[in-house]
């Protein structure tokens, strides 16, 4: 009889183990989700550090079927080619980057303004458009009338109060636009920082990773991680000649049309291509919205242009050299972009593509290893 007492026993620990360590790591997944909601910002600015890292390292691997050499050696030799061809383009077109991008600035607000106009005339509400503050403000129009100056003032000066306020709004607008600034600077170095420090000794932090996983997972994490690093080194070297080919094909194209601004537009082109999808919808709304100025012949020829460089993407450069790195559906993708980019804002819209694909990966190998189990197994 002590028999089947003992095997009650052990089965009811075994069970309050299986509930306590269940417990648990629901309680671990819950505070895990929290973190990542409160200091999203700062888990995109890091993994955005991680892809720069895996990028010059992909860049760095390439260069070893050239040359050869330590990897510190060719590590360096990229970065000073990227550097100097960043300084290059700064130096030699700066001046043409500023002017056309106030020129676009100008010309995309005045765009608006004629587009709202435009749909006010036919009935239809704008308002939600919030474009009052690009609006040109009427001649006949008068403002709230100001105080009168205090008595014993010349008429011409402004009263204490106004120069309190104004210099007030000064300061504070100075202040929001340093701390946007450095914001924006130590986000640059931030991730330029960590993508140097992680190209620079990929294999010590893979080996962190991997000794922080269970000793019986080691291997399935092995897999995963180096998985993980493959798809994202290919998938981004794809992306960059993508990225190239969008600008040449937009600064080429919109010169021959004679938009004024073809250099920054191309530019843009070439940036927003790196999102999937909805990248390629908002460059080429810039790029028909900067060539109303021009005339609708203009407009009608860089909307075709814009189609040619969407197709040019979509169905030769991304199916030829995409082909190995990637295959996400693009419904699932756009909806996943949508999703991370109204909870996470432009870091989930940027990153959405490079997050399902290490999601992919996962999965895929979860897969994998499900249909090698025997039958038994996958009862238990």
């Amino acid at each position: 009889m002590s028999a089947p007492i003992e095997t009650r026993v052990q089965t009811r620990s075994d069970l309050a183990w299986s509930i306590a360590v269940g417990g648990i790591g629901v309680v671990a997944f819950t505070a895990f989700l929290v973190f990542a909601w409160y200091y999203a910002a700062t888990l995109f600015l890091v993994f955005a550090g991680i892809l720069l890292g895996v990028a010059l390292t992909a860049m760095t691997n390439l260069l070893r079927k050239v040359m050869g050499g330590p990897h510190a050696l060719r590590l360096a030799l990229v970065c000073v080619v990227l550097a100097g061809f960043l300084s290059g383009v700064v130096f030699l077109g700066g001046s043409t980057i500023a002017r056309q991008a106030a020129v676009l600035s100008n010309t995309l607000k005045s765009q608006l303004v004629t587009v709202k106009t435009f749909l006010e005339q036919h009935g239809v509400d704008t308002s939600y458009l919030e474009l009052g503050s690009v609006t040109a403000t009427p001649a006949g129009a008068t403002d709230t009338p100001a105080a009168a100056p205090a008595p014993g003032l010349p008429k011409n000066l402004p009263s204490a109060g106004a120069l309190a306020s104004g210099g007030g709004a000064i300061v504070s607008q100075t202040l929001k636009l340093l701390l946007g600034t450095v914001s924006a600077v130590g986000n640059f170095f931030i991730v330029v920082f960590l993508g140097l420090s992680f190209a620079a000794q990929p294999g010590v932090y893979r080996k962190g990773v991997l000794a922080l996983s269970p000793r019986k997972h080691r291997a399935s994490v092995t897999a995963v991680v180096d998985r993980i690093s493959d798809t994202l080194e290919r998938w981004l070297i794809a992306q960059m000649i993508t990225m190239a080919a969008v600008f040449l094909v937009t600064w080429i194209g919109l010169t021959i049309i004679g938009i004024d601004s073809a250099f920054i537009l191309g530019i843009q082109a070439g940036l927003l291509a790196f999102i999937p999808t909805v990248g390629a919808l908002i460059g080429g709304l810039i790029i028909v919205l900067a060539s109303l100025a021009s005339g609708w012949v203009a407009a009608f020829s860089a909307f075709v242009l814009f189609l040619g460089v969407h197709a040019l993407e979509s169905y030769i450069l991304t199916p030829i050299i995409q082909r190995q790195a990637l295959d996400i559906p693009p419904a699932t993708l756009f909806a996943f972009q949508i999703l991370l980019g109204v909870v996470f804002g432009l870091w989930g819209l940027a990153l959405a593509l490079p997050l399902m694909a290490i999601v992919k990966v996962i999965i895929t190998y979860l897969r994998e290893e499900d249909e090698q189990r025997e039958p038994e197994f996958k009862i238990a």
